[in-house]
């Protein structure tokens, strides 16, 4: 794949149009045609650009990004029938979706569930005597259930609806894990991007940062990040700045205090502590961090949002 760049910021703003596009399109049909429609290039050249930008082609992109969101979903959740995830996943044929997915991961759909669970079972057991425990509460002063936590890094844990939010990116595809010039350097190029505009700043303001794929599927140099700001519907993205829009949705918010090592473990916490005893399990939407308060000493103030459904 070609360093961004090397990538002229025509053509990089039409690749991430395209990927925003099958990211909401993913359960249905996708042609070429339509997908060289939305890039403004003709079928021939969109077929070789995206191949040049991705790594691989349209096919296999869209292919790999629906079974690696159905073996995440057949994890988090384990009452949905198979057939429905691979409905909800773009396969509309089972058979056709199971023979893929064993292709990809070494194991059916049904196989590959269980071991999942098994492991995961394991390895709770072994963290019961010594992780933090949660316990719920109803707070008066919000009329809302939250929970307390004796976990050191922790803070606060709600669970709210959030607006809809308009937000202006700038995209890696790659590893990110831990690396602070790497997420330095991206911040940068959006408030660079973004101050002059008169973006930054106001009292409706987020930072944030969205994990598109799931780090325990998708391979490390093929994850997709984004950092973002909010930004007001009407603005035009242009470049490497891309758009999009999250919609609202009910989340599961976990306030922490971390330093850059830290993330990993604070996101663990989330899915292998709170989620497992909240009454909720992660809806089928995005997950991002949000940033409150400005870095300090070494120190993040993170938002790590989940969106939830009742199980």
């Amino acid at each position: 794949m070609p360093s961004k760049s090397n990538i002229h910021p025509e053509y990089l703003a039409r690749f991430n149009r395209v990927l925003d596009y099958i990211d909401r399109k993913l359960d249905q049909h996708l042609s070429l045609d339509e997908l060289a429609a939305v890039a403004s290039f003709s079928k021939f050249h969109f077929s070789r650009l995206f191949q040049a930008c991705a790594g691989e082609s349209p096919y296999q992109f869209i292919l790999r990004i629906r079974l690696e969101k159905a073996a995440t979903l057949l994890c988090t959740e384990a009452g949905t029938a198979v057939g429905e995830i691979a409905a909800r996943c773009g396969f509309s044929d089972q058979a056709i979706f199971s023979r893929n997915f064993k292709t990809q991961f070494g194991h059916s759909p049904s196989a590959y569930r269980k071991i999942k669970d098994s492991k995961n079972h394991q390895k709770e057991g072994k963290k019961h005597q010594t992780e933090p425990q949660t316990s719920a509460y109803f707070c008066f002063s919000t009329n809302q259930i939250k929970w307390r936590t004796n976990m050191e890094l922790n803070k606060s844990v709600e669970v709210k609806d959030l607006p809809a939010m308009s937000v202006a990116y700038v995209r890696h595809i790659g590893p990110y894990a831990g690396d602070e010039k790497l997420f330095e350097g991206l911040w940068n190029r959006l408030f660079t991007w973004a101050g002059p505009r008169g973006l930054i700043g106001g009292p409706d303001f987020k930072s944030l940062v969205i994990y598109h794929d799931d780090p325990n599927v998708t391979a490390a140099d093929k994850l997709r990040m984004s950092v973002c700001i909010t930004v007001p519907k009407d603005t035009k993205a242009e470049g490497e700045i891309g758009k999009m829009e999250i919609e609202a949705a009910r989340y599961m918010i976990a306030r922490f205090v971390v330093d850059a090592t830290q993330f990993a473990q604070a996101w663990e916490w989330v899915y292998g502590q709170w989620l497992p005893t909240s009454g909720y399990q992660p809806d089928d939407k995005p997950c991002f961090e949000m940033y409150p308060e400005e870095p300090k000493d070494g120190k993040f103030t993170v938002d790590i949002c989940v969106p939830v459904k009742p199980l």
